[in-house]
């Protein structure tokens, strides 16, 4: 991807239906470089004894990370739970705070969760073919409810760059577990 010249138009293939990049960088992430983010911690250990199992990954479809630009790409979330807590993207913060980021569902369920750092939150659920904005200065993350992957393409700010830390370090202030059969917003009992 780096050999693009950024000031020509060019041509980026992905699967609408699998998300996937041909030509795309991936990267993935395991539930054991997040195990600590999810709520039970004991649950995470127990899974991590039969296995690692691969979380969530997403394409980076090409921008250089400059100003003006526009950085876009596809995640694909995979269905499961550590205890009663679904599996979940890490989440971040734009490194730019005032940047807003474009999510639209390709397939699957879910939500998006956000929050800004005053701790006002907000919970969106997912469902294809619908948009999510996500504001500037929210962190946000997404959060698989379904039995199939959730697929999502985004869109943000090319220089925007990722803030993980503070999500690794505080949380959320609201996680979203499987309650009665169904998918429920509830407070973090572990959030800093």
């Amino acid at each position: 991807m780096n050999n693009f010249n950024w000031d020509k138009s060019f041509l980026v293939d992905f699967d609408i239906k699998t998300g996937f990049s041909k030509t795309a960088e991936t990267t993935k992430r395991y539930l054991s470089q997040m195990k600590d983010m999810f709520c039970d911690t004991e649950a995470a250990a127990k899974l991590l004894e039969a296995g690692d199992p691969l979380v969530y990954e997403f394409h980076e479809l090409g921008c250089p990370e400059r100003a003006g630009d526009l950085a876009f790409g596809t995640t694909i979330l995979y269905p499961g739970k550590v205890g009663n807590e679904y599996f979940m993207t890490k989440g971040h913060f734009h490194t730019i705070l005032e940047t807003a980021e474009v999510y639209w569902t390709v397939s699957g369920e879910g939500y998006m969760v956000m929050e800004n750092p005053e701790g006002d939150t907000m919970e969106e659920r997912l469902t294809p073919g619908q948009a999510v904005y996500v504001p500037r200065s929210y962190a946000h993350r997404t959060v698989n409810t379904g039995t199939e992957p959730l697929i999502l393409f985004y869109v943000f700010q090319g220089d925007a760059g990722h803030d993980y830390g503070t999500i690794e370090t505080k949380g959320y202030h609201k996680l979203i577990v499987e309650k009665d059969g169904a998918p429920a917003v509830v407070d973090n009992p572990k959030w800093k």
